[in-house]
């Protein structure tokens, strides 16, 4: 089913035989915009709404699919289930694996992944793609038992560790002076015409 951008929905659009694709177009945290406006217009039910999305507890390569559930912290579940006013539609959760800094995960879902990485997660939507048939007939048991039974998962990619900086050498401390030497002291002779002269030797003082 080929795309086209629907303006009124903010999201790329195709239908066929009364199945709605839909790609919305907005930030992640509006992704609900579209699917409130096309499921209130044509009256589908939450429960006959899949949504696929990227899921950070899953390495690549795993796909799984659920109905309902919480939103873990995912910005487009949330806004799409506050919109519909329901956690009961479907979930297709693709793996992309989880960040060793849990504090990166925004900046991490919006990497372009290791060749590795990327082809499993192609492969795990293939696989998703394979089961839809089955899904669509009402089968989603069956969906589920054939596509969790042929994960082909591989280790997501690991946050850089920050190598510690090497430790400057400690500068060595100034050695104290060494004391000055005494001066040698002048015995005091009787003063004469070169009084002045032996004072200036001594620095004595009068």
């Amino acid at each position: 089913m080929p795309l086209k951008k629907d303006n009124h929905y903010q999201a790329l659009v195709a239908r066929d035989a009364g199945l709605w694709l839909v790609m919305p177009q907005t930030f992640m945290n509006a992704s609900g915009r579209a699917v409130q406006m096309l499921a209130g217009f044509f009256k589908i039910p939450a429960e006959e709404i899949l949504v696929v999305h990227d899921e950070l507890d899953f390495p690549p390569g795993t796909a799984r699919i659920k109905q309902g559930g919480g939103i873990s912290g995912h910005n487009g579940l949330r806004d799409i289930s506050q919109r519909l006013g329901s956690h009961d539609y479907w979930r297709l959760r693709l793996g992309v694996g989880r960040p060793a800094d849990k504090d990166s995960g925004a900046d991490y879902v919006l990497q372009k992944p290791p060749a590795e990485e990327r082809e499993a997660i192609e492969g795990s939507i293939a696989r998703a793609l394979e089961v839809l048939p089955l899904m669509l007939e009402g089968d989603a048991q069956g969906a589920m038992n054939k596509l969790h039974g042929q994960d082909k998962p591989v280790v997501a990619r690991k946050a850089e560790e920050k190598k510690p900086e090497p430790k400057k050498p400690e500068a060595k401390k100034a050695e104290p002076p060494p004391p000055p030497k005494a001066e040698p002291k002048v015995e005091a002779k009787p003063e004469g015409g070169l009084k002045g002269f032996f004072k200036g030797l001594t620095g004595s003082k009068k």
